[in-house]
């Protein structure tokens, strides 16, 4: 007989609806969608096992929904390595989503049919990434868990991962500098509230929609540390926090305080929108992607999902192939930094920022871990995603002291260690894009007012303790 299993998952479900503006009850005897339905999952499993049914008591019930939507808006942007060690307590990665999904829509799902999902095989229409879900293992999961690879080296490959996408975040951040600068187009300056950094904050915001919230599912699908490095390592290292807050210092401490004021303003409303751009975006692709694949598949059995890294000898050669590229990049960043670091260019900021930008990466996805934790043992503002905050803030205070630095010394040399650590280091340890992810999850979550206070928080932390740093040692020892 089917096993039946009941949550009552309700801040979850609420999330989800907001963010996919689909309804999610329909198919109940109530066509509106409600905060207080079962988040309800059916699958057989075999006809010896008894059905289940777990549910939470309505007297606690709010308190529940309450916390898990607390937790899951929070961790919307990345856990750190927490997902390594969920991943190996859940259903295989590779076939996770497309089960979910089914079980969601009352689908019978049988175990012989779980290597018969496709990467290529969309989703339902309008339907993101599901939230961290606890589920209960099944007969098959400790078979399945055997074939990733040992908890060390899968904590090596993701940190490989890291540092191979990090370096690339720095190279595509230079690039839309450069191209978006005084030199080339000449859309950005560093006299104006659109701020250099500003085009590649929205770039990666608006990719965070396809591959953070949309597709990181079918990544995941491939390789759950695959869609770490996309996220975490490269959108983290192409968006960047502390360059946002300390352009505003600049304008600041020459007393430009409007401009500092309308640059937070406007820069935040311009990555809200560029996520919200790349979700509908990449809806609408998925929504094409679904049709496309209806219609070639009629008569066509389904494929196996070729591209997974579903076994230790597929994870193992492609931390390999990661591993190479790393060295590969490492070393052309080392000889091209000792060519031109004497001269002082750009070039050789670019190449130190290579060098250093994966510590930056490593470091933020460390204390990511601390999203959706709360404050002591009872979890308290479980909500805030700490480990996001305070790589933020901390980057942007150090930025500002290496800059108070680098006004007071005057040193060619120091000037590119200060710029190299800037654009690599710092510009990796803080992120705007899983800061957005997190601010759009809680503005449609049931408490949007935490978004902005979360947006304020940050901001007005960084600004107040870069003003301490930067602007009064500027104004007191009249540093130019």
């Amino acid at each position: 007989m089917k096993r039946g299993i009941h949550f009552h998952f309700n801040g979850v479900v609420d999330y989800q609806k907001r963010i996919m503006g689909t309804d999610m009850d329909r198919g109940t005897n109530n066509p509106e969608p409600t905060r207080t339905g079962a988040f309800s999952r059916t699958g057989s499993l075999g006809s010896s096992l008894r059905k289940r049914s777990f549910s939470v008591s309505s007297s606690v019930s709010y308190r529940i929904d309450d916390d898990i939507g607390s937790e899951a808006v929070s961790e919307a942007g990345d856990i750190g390595d927490r997902a390594l060690q969920s991943n190996r307590h859940s259903v295989s990665s590779s076939c996770r989503l497309s089960l979910d999904l089914a079980m969601e829509g009352g689908s019978v799902i049988h175990p012989e049919d779980l290597h018969k999902v496709s990467v290529a095989s969309p989703v339902p229409e309008d339907v993101t990434s599901p939230l961290p879900v606890y589920p209960l293992k099944g007969p098959g999961d400790e078979k399945q868990e055997k074939q990733g690879l040992p908890m060390s080296l899968e904590y090596i490959s993701c940190l490989i991962h890291l540092a191979v996408f990090g370096i690339l975040g720095v190279f595509t951040r230079y690039l839309l500098e450069k191209l978006f600068g005084p030199s080339l187009l000449g859309v950005t300056s560093n006299e104006t509230i659109v701020y250099p950094n500003l085009p590649s904050n929205m770039v990666g915001s608006f990719l965070m929609g396809w591959w953070g919230v949309v597709f990181k599912g079918d990544i995941s699908q491939v390789s759950d540390i695959l869609a770490i490095g996309l996220t975490t390592g490269y959108l983290g290292s192409v968006t960047t926090f502390s360059g946002w807050n300390q352009k505003m210092l600049d304008l600041s401490v020459d007393g430009h305080w409007v401009q500092a004021i309308l640059g937070f303003l406007i820069g935040l409303f311009l990555v809200a929108y560029s996520i919200i751009f790349g979700i509908e975006t990449a809806k609408g692709f998925r929504w094409i992607l679904k049709k496309l694949n209806t219609r070639s598949e009629k008569g066509v059995p389904s494929s196996n999902c070729n591209w997974t890294l579903n076994s230790s000898r597929r994870h193992l050669v492609a931390m390999l192939i990661l591993l190479l590229v790393l060295g590969v990049l490492l070393g052309v960043s080392g000889l091209l930094l000792k060519e031109e670091f004497s001269s002082g260019s750009s070039g050789a900021q670019l190449w130190l920022a290579c060098l250093v930008g994966p510590f930056g990466v490593w470091i933020r996805w460390f204390l990511a871990r601390l999203n959706g934790r709360g404050l002591g043992k009872s979890g308290i503002l479980r909500w805030l995603p700490f480990g996001t905050l305070i790589t933020n803030v901390s980057a942007a205070c150090i930025m500002a002291g290496l800059s108070t630095i680098e006004k007071s010394v005057n040193i060619k040399n120091f000037d590119t260690v200060a710029n190299g650590i800037q654009l690599g280091f710092l510009g990796c340890l803080s992120t705007v894009s899983t800061f957005i992810a997190e601010f759009n999850a809680m503005r449609e979550s049931k408490h949007p007012w935490r978004a902005y206070l979360y947006a304020s928080t940050t901001m007005g932390i960084s600004f107040v303790l870069g003003i301490l740093i930067f602007n009064v040692p500027v104004w007191t020892k009249g540093f130019t």
